[in-house]
């Protein structure tokens, strides 16, 4: 960026938004204003060079270019009403958040009445990926939108990918995730069957991963968490899952699609919350299968 680099914003320092805002700061410009409702997460931020700001109004009032990165639609929708109250004509908002479809859309009207642009984000990867910002990013604006935040996203992201209008972003990301959802849940089940069969669960990744049944979900979240059974919390847990698969469901009925695996997938997710496993990374749905 140049001198004339915009002033940004980052509201929600979470797990992902953590790494995502500490990106920013250390790659733009021009200041960046940072806000969080739990104070230490802001502190590590201001530490890193951001500006403290003291609410979600004060932002709007600084920041030329807003980033979002909260834990859903109604959080998104709160957070951009205030956006809309106390920010410019203009500015614009970016939302790294997910939602669904509908709700990315109802908040890009919201802000356009404002003349505030919007783009839905959504980020996939993992929050070692946010840090080193290597995330998958999945951007829904208008052509001449994108091409104005594209160098902004790729201060956080490796592969920035413009999917359409805005929402399509979102569209791309809840049908990422739900595939990897209703993967994971299909490894459980083989996983378990397996074991119980006589074959150890890292052979059997080691085979079926030379073979067509192969998968990111198999290398990754097979190898790394269900054969070692390491699932730690503060990571991706069981109601995260749910909340996006039944974005999923609800924008396949929508689209006149009947949504079978998705509704089976979220069968173990929830499970595993009434088990009392929700809080742990989501891949312990195997323990449901399997308790131990």
């Amino acid at each position: 960026m140049t001198e004339t680099a915009p002033i940004l914003g980052f509201i929600g320092l979470g797990v992902m938004g953590s790494g995502m805002c500490a990106n920013a700061v250390r790659k733009h410009a021009a200041p960046l204003h940072a806000f969080d409702m739990n104070a230490e997460a802001l502190a590590v931020q201001v530490a890193g060079g951001a500006v403290a700001a003291g609410s979600v109004a004060a932002v709007a009032k600084a920041a030329k270019v807003i980033f979002l990165s909260l834990p859903g639609g109604k959080q998104v929708r709160a957070v951009c009403e205030e956006i809309a109250e106390h920010g410019s004509a203009g500015s614009t908002v970016i939302d790294l958040s997910t939602t669904s479809v509908a709700e990315a859309r109802e908040v890009a009207q919201l802000l356009s009445a404002k003349g505030i642009a919007f783009a839905d984000a959504p980020v996939a990867r993992t929050r070692q990926a946010a840090i080193d910002g290597t995330l998958s990013i999945m951007v829904g604006a208008g052509e001449e939108l994108y091409a104005r935040i594209e160098p902004l996203l790729r201060y956080m992201g490796s592969d920035v990918t413009h999917c359409g209008e805005v929402g399509c972003g979102q569209v791309v990301k809840l049908i990422n995730n739900t595939l990897l959802f209703e993967q994971v849940a299909a490894l459980a089940e083989m996983f378990v069957v397996a074991e119980r069969a006589g074959v150890a669960p890292a052979k059997l990744v080691e085979a079926v991963s030379l073979g067509s049944g192969d998968s990111f979900a198999l290398r990754n979240h097979g190898l790394k968490a269900m054969v070692p059974r390491q699932f730690p919390e503060k990571a991706f847990p069981a109601p995260y899952a749910l909340k996006d698969l039944g974005y999923t469901i609800e924008l396949a009925e929508q689209m006149g699609v009947e949504p079978r695996l998705p509704r089976l997938a979220a069968e173990y997710y929830q499970a595993a919350v009434d088990a009392g496993i929700g809080q742990s990374y989501f891949p312990a749905i195997i323990q449901v299968v399997d308790p131990r």
